[in-house]
């Protein structure tokens, strides 16, 4: 008799435990589909940066005459986005000082400065757009001219309940929020998946947006596509707060197993 009033408490206690730390499936699956809903969703229109004051620019130029081309290269080759992304994967860290000194500095009239040439206006302008204008410019000087306008601060940063928390820049110029997330390597199991927060910088103002990964609204939401500079934060679940009070998670369960032993012995008394 003894020996199964013990098995009863055993089973007791971890029947207590796995219940006090179950987290809903409901709660960390992404993307999951409405009843109504379409295995066929429109996403939300791609984003395109333009340059804005405070921008940096990586602005390689060549032509027929490597020679001729040099001049128009002062900066040393820069420590590329991919690097710098790759290194921030592995450490934590954003290196975004080595990009200063290998770049055009957008002013605040949103204009750089080139060897020749003198100002340009770019401001405003996609790297495209920046791109065919100083072509242009260029072909006074060299025959048949390349230009490769790219962004070296194009960066996004996420914290909170991820694996990475970091900033990291972006080689492309284009990411998606569950792109972002996966480069900080995924929510932790305590992340908020259904109240994710955004941060962005909107004419000088800043607009706080919230998406629900548990649900595919995210390829809809004007957040899916990432601007330069917005910052992601995930928030801690009540799971982490109550993990992290030892006292709070295991008191309960020693009470409650407590309670049944002074049952089963008043009752085998």
């Amino acid at each position: 008799m003894k020996k199964n009033i013990y098995r009863n408490i055993f089973l007791f206690l971890i029947a207590a435990i796995a219940f006090s730390s179950c987290i809903g499936q409901k709660e960390i699956v992404y993307f999951q589909k409405d009843l109504n809903q379409s295995d066929t969703i429109n996403v939300a229109e791609a984003y395109v940066p333009k340059i804005q004051p405070g921008d940096i620019l990586s602005i390689p130029v060549n032509s027929l005459n490597p020679a001729a081309s040099s001049f128009f290269n002062p900066y040393a080759p820069a420590t590329s986005a991919t690097d710098i992304t790759t290194t921030n994967a592995q450490n934590g860290a954003a290196p975004l000082s080595q990009t200063a000194s290998n770049g055009y500095l957008v002013d605040a009239n949103g204009e750089i400065e080139m060897p020749l040439i003198s100002t340009i206006k770019v401001g405003g302008l996609t790297t495209a757009q920046a791109r065919d204008i100083i072509r242009e410019k260029l072909k006074q000087y060299l025959k048949e001219p390349t230009v490769n306008v790219r962004f070296l601060n194009y960066k996004i940063s996420v914290m909170g309940e991820v694996a990475r928390p970091s900033v990291y820049v972006i080689p492309n110029e284009k990411v998606t929020l569950p792109e972002a997330l996966t480069m900080a390597g995924d929510l932790t199991i305590y992340g908020k998946r259904d109240n994710i927060l955004i941060v962005r910088d909107n004419g000088g103002k800043k607009e706080f947006g919230r998406v629900n990964l548990n649900t595919r609204e995210v390829f809809t939401s004007p957040y899916y596509y990432l601007h330069s500079g917005d910052l992601i934060y995930v928030e801690q679940g009540k799971g982490k707060a109550a993990q992290s009070d030892q006292a709070y998670r295991i008191v309960p369960i020693i009470l409650s197993a407590l309670t049944v032993i002074g049952l089963l012995i008043y009752r085998f008394k």
